[in-house]
Parts: C-alpha cells; sequence; structure tokens
C-alpha cells in the first residue's frame, strides 16, 4: 500500500490498558513498526503522549469504542491530529490476516490513507453536549415519574386527572400536597383549586372523592419528592447550559428562527452539531 501518512499511530483502546502502535521510516528504506501497551490511567496516558511524540508521530487513530475513548482524546488531543474511525468501516476493508492485532491493523490503514474520521466536536462543544444530553435523561426521568402518578392515583379511585390537565400544576400540586398531608375531604381538596379551576368545582370534588391511605401517602409522597429534586437539577443544568453556550448565542438565535425550533431544541442541536458547518460534506462532495 501506498504511504500517505509517514508517521502514524494507532490505537486498540479498552477500558484498562491501551495498545499503541506506531509505523515510522526505517535506515534501509523500509517500514519500522513499534507496539507497546500502557494504562489508561492519566499516567499511563501522559506516558503514552510522550511515547507517541518520541516517535515524531503527526497523526494518531483509534477506534470508536464506548467511551474508553474519550481520556485517551482529552491527553493527546493538543499535541496530534487526532482521528476517531467506525469499527464497522474498519471492519469493511478488505485484506486484513486473521494474527494481525487491531492497533497494528489500523496502523497500517491509516498509515495508508484509507481511513474515515467520525466528527468529534471541539472542547467547548463536547462539554455542552455533555449537559444537553444529561438534561434529556433527566427531563425523560421526570416524564416517567409524572407518568407513575398517574397510575398510583388510579389505585387511589381520585381521578384528579380526568379533571385537571396537569395535575402537576399549580391547583392539581396543592391538592396532592394536602392528600399527603391527611386531608381526604373532597370539598376541602377541591376548594384549593385556582383560576380557571375554580369553574370546575363540582366535578373536582367528585373526581377527589378516593381511597387515599397511608401508604397512597408514602408512594405518591416519593413520587412527587422525586419529582421536585428533578425539577431542580433540571433547573440547575439548564443555568449550566447557558453559561457554556454563551459564546454561541448568536447561533442559537439563527436556529430559533427555524419553524418549531424553541431554544432548548436549539441548544441541543447546537450541541450536536456545533457551530462549524464545513464538516458536513455537501451533496456534490458525497456524489
Amino acid at each position: 500500500m501506498e504511504t500517505v501518512v509517514e508517521r502514524p499511530g494507532a490505537l486498540d483502546v479498552h477500558k484498562a490498558q491501551v495498545t499503541a502502535c506506531v509505523r515510522t521510516p526505517g535506515p534501509d528504506g523500509r517500514r519500522e513498526q513499534h507496539v507497546a501497551e500502557f494504562q489508561t490511567t492519566v499516567a499511563g496516558l501522559l506516558t503514552l503522549r510522550d511515547w507517541l511524540a518520541a516517535h515524531g508521530v503527526t497523526q494518531v487513530t483509534m477506534e470508536a469504542t464506548g467511551v474508553y475513548w474519550k481520556p485517551v482524546w482529552a491527553i493527546l488531543e493538543d499535541d496530534f491530529e487526532l482521528l476517531l474511525v467506525n469499527a464497522r468501516h474498519v471492519k469493511q476493508v478488505p485484506g486484513r490476516k486473521t494474527d494481525i492485532s487491531d492497533a497494528v491493523w489500523l496502523c497500517q490503514l491509516a498509515e495508508a490513507g484509507l481511513l474515515r474520521a467520525s466528527f468529534v466536536p471541539p472542547k467547548p462543544i463536547r462539554a455542552l453536549r455533555n449537559l444537553t444530553r444529561y438534561r434529556k435523561t433527566q427531563i425523560q426521568e421526570r416524564a416517567r415519574e409524572a407518568n407513575r402518578l398517574h397510575k398510583a392515583l388510579e389505585d387511589t379511585g381520585i381521578k384528579l386527572d380526568c379533571v385537571a390537565s396537569d395535575i402537576l400544576g399549580v391547583s392539581g400540586r396543592a391538592m396532592l400536597d394536602a392528600l399527603i398531608g391527611g386531608t381526604t375531604d373532597p370539598v376541602v381538596l377541591a376548594d384549593l383549586a385556582r383560576g380557571r379551576m375554580r369553574q370546575k368545582l363540582p366535578a373536582l370534588r367528585e373526581a377527589l372523592e378516593g381511597r387515599f391511605d397511608r401508604v397512597h401517602a408514602l408512594w405518591i409522597g416519593s413520587i412527587l419528592a422525586h419529582v421536585d429534586f428533578l425539577d431542580e437539577q433540571i433547573a440547575n443544568l439548564t443555568d449550566a447550559i447557558g453559561e457554556q453556550i454563551a459564546p454561541f448565542e448568536q447561533a442559537v438565535e439563527l436556529l430559533c428562527t427555524i419553524t418549531g425550533v424553541q431554544r432548548r431544541t436549539a441548544e441541543a442541536i447546537l450541541a450536536e452539531i456545533g457551530v462549524d458547518m464545513s464538516i458536513i460534506p455537501t451533496a456534490k462532495e458525497l456524489a
């Protein structure tokens, strides 16, 4: 194979160790190959970085193995050109011998310029992505807890959700807190309604008649406490996202001009694709 990258390095990354391979020009015109193993601790990865630099490596390739590549990338990204490649794409390249190690094969492919790099955003966007993705999981967990609340209320016979569109709204929450506190009189509970909900007092009195006991109080109280915790976490994450995304505020505003895209969606889009659109191939380039 033709040599495209003069001094490539390749890494086979695992949880506890990294196998590294480097290919360099030899004194007789042949290619020399060097293989070594390193621990994935910070100290081990710093040793890996120095070893690669000592061999004059300019480009380092690794496969996207779960999340194990991330700490390796963080240590090396300031000193080398890094390529993160899809393992499926590597397997599709013909010619591999069965007894060759992953690191050596990756290095040979990198040397010949046969690998296509996956998109890895710069540090600020990666940090933003971590926050937006985690916020999404917390929002999803809150939705699951809301569903559990509906099921728990069904067990009590209380049909609050048939009258109130949002049982976690101001009125619904006041009634639920009163139920947990020991108030079971449907007339008293219905009188806690606020705003437009007061127009539904007769329906509320009927819907709030049920069999709410101490077990239900503990069960539903725990759900509501978790909802409160998740609301606080989501708010904290949103504040952190706002600080992280501040340098890209103009891009967020532009995304919000798209029909149907609100701020939270715009933040998620930016966290996934970044602001540099030159990395995305055009239709002409893909043709």
